[in-house]
């Protein structure tokens, strides 16, 4: 009997947990996040439903909004005049198995009956095949890699626990704003008849829904159909790149992620990331600024960093070093101003004495009012040359024979600016600190004499 259990989960773990974690950790054979600037995903698993679904519709309707839709066969095969509204109002109807149950417990013939009786009545309703496919609760097997002829599987970059009421609609419109932004793709549920879901869940949902699209609309995003995200990611130099380079650039996108986490960086645009700083002191060699000021060991400085996302984005689409360094400047000449605006309201930031970064792509910065200073010479150096030679051969258009030519100019250097003088620049002020120790203690003294009347 012991034998026995062991063989089934050898047997379970090759068919189903395995597949499902490389799926979902590492996208293999499946689409989960988009590209581009302004678009973002949609979708909506377990429907039909007949109350929740044509409220969601005209709500999609009010706002332009485009879906995906992964519905249920046996509750499509019940409301067919939805089905087709959906067709008709131009959003994309996907594939979510005839019955809502797990891959990981069917045979792969049984899935692919599943898949081909969903697709027979979302054709008999709309006169359209479906390629597009989600498995239930995102669970591949071994055997649904081998579909990808037949159907796109589908996941989605996040999901959001939808379908349980205790969540909320504020809570709910908390998570969709913070991760709305280009190429997500959004999960969630305009049905709560699945097992483990309750039943008046999309109603929240709806909610916090409305709430995210004004504030999608704000900010220039627009919600768009899968396969409209699947052709731009096609389209885009990315998908000719060698499976070498693909990998070194996910695994820098990763580290990106854990240093932010790591170090507390802070964007100034969270909806279009660009430059992320973080406050620390100093550790360089004294240096003397263009404005007389003095940069010593132990000063506070404002360190900037570029998106590693955004700045291989702009390589990959630029068609040579002048269209980068063109884009990088306007992305430059957009963050600055906000940059300065924030330095100002916060009396922290306001305290550094100046903007400090490191980069090989330092022609130009001068522009700005920054000043260009050589590294000195030692081990940072060296493994800051190592690190951002890896980086340029990743993102600029001429790719490693860049590092070929006139390699002795590519030498990582620092770059410095007085707050004080972007503040100038950008005709915003140092907060005021005596200002607010004043307040303090006026507003000691009202704690320690409860009886007097102060005057401000």
């Amino acid at each position: 009997m012991q034998t026995l259990l062991l063989w089934l989960f050898y047997i379970s773990t090759f068919y189903a947990f395995i597949p499902g974690m490389i799926s979902r950790l590492f996208g293999y054979r499946v689409f989960r996040k988009g590209i581009g600037r302004t678009d973002y995903g949609l979708t909506f698993d377990d429907g039909p439903d007949p109350h929740y679904t044509p409220l969601l519709l005209d709500l999609l309707k009010r706002y332009d909004a485009k879906a995906t839709f992964f519905v249920v066969g046996s509750h499509a095969e019940q409301h067919p005049e939805i089905i087709k509204r959906m067709h008709d109002e131009g959003h994309l109807i996907g594939i979510h198995n005839y019955v809502h149950k797990t891959n990981w417990l069917m045979r792969p013939a049984t899935v692919r009956k599943q898949i081909d009786r969903t697709d027979e009545i979302i054709f008999s309703i709309t006169g359209e095949r479906s390629t597009y496919y989600r498995p239930p609760w995102g669970i591949v097997n071994l055997f649904d890699f081998s579909k990808r002829r037949q159907v796109q599987i589908v996941l989605w970059s996040a999901m959001f626990g939808d379908w349980k009421e205790k969540l909320g609609a504020e809570k709910l419109t908390e998570k969709l704003i913070a991760k709305l932004g280009p190429g997500e793709v959004l999960l969630l549920h305009d049905c709560g008849k699945t097992i483990g879901a309750d039943p008046n869940a999309p109603e929240h949902m709806l909610i916090a829904l409305e709430r995210m699209l004004a504030e999608a609309e704000r900010r220039g995003l627009h919600s768009v159909r899968i396969d409209e995200m699947i052709k731009a990611v096609q389209r885009s130099p990315i998908t000719h790149l060698s499976f070498r380079k693909r990998l070194l650039v996910g695994l820098w996108l990763a580290w990106e992620k854990l240093f932010q986490l790591m170090f507390q960086l802070k964007t100034i645009t969270p909806a279009d990331p660009f430059l992320h700083y973080r406050l620390r002191k100093y550790q360089g060699n004294t240096v003397l600024m263009d404005n007389g000021e003095t940069l010593s060991k132990g000063d506070k400085v404002i360190e900037l960093h570029i998106d590693n996302r955004q700045l291989f984005e702009l390589g990959i689409h630029s068609r040579s070093p002048a269209q980068l360094a063109i884009r990088m400047i306007r992305r430059m000449e957009k963050d600055l101003p906000l940059l300065a605006v924030q330095i100002a309201g916060e009396l922290e930031l306001a305290e550094a004495k100046a903007l400090y970064g490191v980069s090989m792509i330092n022609r130009g910065p001068e522009k700005f009012g920054f000043m260009v200073v050589d590294l000195p010479s030692g081990m940072f150096a060296r493994s800051t040359k190592f690190y951002l030679s890896v980086l340029l051969s990743v993102i600029h258009p001429s790719g490693g024979a860049r590092l070929k030519v006139r390699s002795e100019v590519l030498v990582p250097k620092m770059m410095l600016m007085p707050v004080s003088q972007l503040l100038n620049q950008m005709n915003q002020r140092r907060p005021h600190k005596h200002v607010e120790r004043v307040h303090e203690e006026e507003l000691t003294l009202e704690a320690e004499l409860p009886g007097a009347t102060v005057v401000h």
